[in-house]
């Protein structure tokens, strides 16, 4: 089990831009895949963008384009690039990590992102 620890959260106004950290202790290479999830106030936690180990990414249909994960394996972190950001992109940002051969999976606290109209 590792630890994640998620930073780069704010306030920033509508169209900016901001890039969350999801720091592992550990190896990033324990985990098969890296996903971040978002919560807004009143809704449920929700799949925004996962990396697999293999290279692969997806993302949910409302921030395609706009939003980009990456792995850097050497500085054991994740990424979340978010561009042109919407006010219903606000939310507190969870990083999660699963190893899929042992079932085992990790959650961060969680960043605040705000963002102003």
């Amino acid at each position: 089990q590792g630890q994640l620890v998620e930073s780069g959260g704010g306030l920033v106004q509508l169209g900016g831009s901001l890039r969350l950290s999801c720091s592992i202790s550990g190896s990033i290479s324990n985990y098969d895949f890296v996903s971040w999830y978002r919560q807004a106030p009143g809704k449920q936690r929700e799949l925004v963008a996962t990396v697999f180990s293999t290279g692969p990414s997806n993302y949910a249909d409302g921030v395609k384009h706009r939003f980009t994960i990456s792995g850097d394996i050497g500085m054991n972190t994740v990424y979340l690039q978010m561009n042109s950001l919407k006010p219903e992109d606000t939310a507190v940002y969870y990083c999660h990590a699963r190893n899929d051969r042992d079932g085992s999976s990790d959650w961060g606290q969680g960043t605040q992102v705000t963002v102003s109209s």
